[in-house]
């Protein structure tokens, strides 16, 4: 059976919009949705609120999640939906649910105040530890039937580039796969910079024998490749406004390791025009391609 795709809701309109675009994901993959509220804890899980305020707390959010269930099944009647409330910190929450997920999907931020359990930092928390793909929506730009895919020969990107195929193939649109570089520095004051045309046919020929693969488990999808000597958080983020999701690593090879998020991915979370999938090499594709 497919594994679940996993949407955390709130009040917030960001969370309607991840509540919608989870709907969907989980239609296209014929698997069953999870609708998560998460009533928040402080250490040792205690309650957040107090106890005078617990029992309208607790009965608020069974309302949210409840209505939030009912939306996703009036929208998509065939597909498996079921509420669930939980009580606990909410980035522990979700990365331990990513372990049986085909995604976690997130809104951008949450309903604000004390009450908010999807605020950015927790999209951010989640995305960098989850053993599933996590889709932050911020933005929705459909239309474009094209995914985005980031990719910088590392192990990360594989992953990404994995997603990204299968993503494309669910959606039936192009992929847009963009790779930047830039020109290494001279190990010594003397030394000669590299010939630009030559770094560029090698990285070329890296991304050629990386996309090898996928082509041939994917040959539905149509493929544009573009390579592009230049920043890639900046090429990315523009590229997002013409694109229906961008899929990035959790970390490149410039990455520090200690770092869940890497500055790519980090960036692509706060200024990308559309809904931003975080991959890292224990996700990978859902479907194992």
């Amino acid at each position: 059976m497919t594994e679940p795709v996993i949407v955390g809701v709130d009040s917030s309109g960001r969370s309607l919009r991840a509540l919608v675009w989870a709907s969907h994901e989980a239609a296209l993959r014929g698997a069953p949705l999870r609708v998560v509220h998460v009533l928040p804890t402080w250490e040792h899980d205690i309650p957040f609120h107090p106890p005078g305020m617990w029992r309208t707390v607790r009965d608020r959010g069974a309302d949210i999640v409840a209505e939030a269930a009912a939306m996703a099944k009036e929208n998509y009647p065939d597909l498996d939906v079921s509420p669930e409330l939980i009580i606990g910190r909410p980035p522990k929450v979700f990365v331990d649910a990513s372990a049986h997920a085909s995604a976690i999907v997130l809104g951008a931020r949450g309903e604000g105040g004390l009450g908010n359990v999807l605020l950015g930092s927790v999209s951010l928390q989640v995305a960098g530890h989850a053993a599933a793909p996590v889709v932050v929506v911020g933005y929705v730009n459909s239309g474009h039937d094209r995914v985005l895919v980031g990719t910088d020969g590392s192990e990360t990107s594989s992953a990404a580039l994995a997603y990204a195929f299968e993503e494309a193939s669910l959606r039936r649109a192009a992929l847009h796969v963009l790779q930047t570089w830039g020109m290494p520095m001279p190990t010594e004051p003397s030394a000669e910079e590299p010939d630009p045309e030559q770094m560029a046919a090698r990285y070329r020929r890296e991304l050629d024998e990386q996309l090898a693969g996928l082509r041939a488990r994917h040959p539905d999808v149509k493929v544009q490749e573009e390579l592009l000597r230049s920043w890639p958080s900046l090429e990315l983020i523009r590229a997002s406004e013409r694109s229906d999701l961008v899929v990035v690593g959790s970390r490149g090879k410039g990455g520090f390791h200690g770092l869940a998020l890497g500055s790519v991915s980090h960036a692509l979370l706060q200024y990308a025009m559309c809904p931003v999938a975080v991959v890292s090499p224990r996700s990978g594709a859902v479907g194992g391609a």
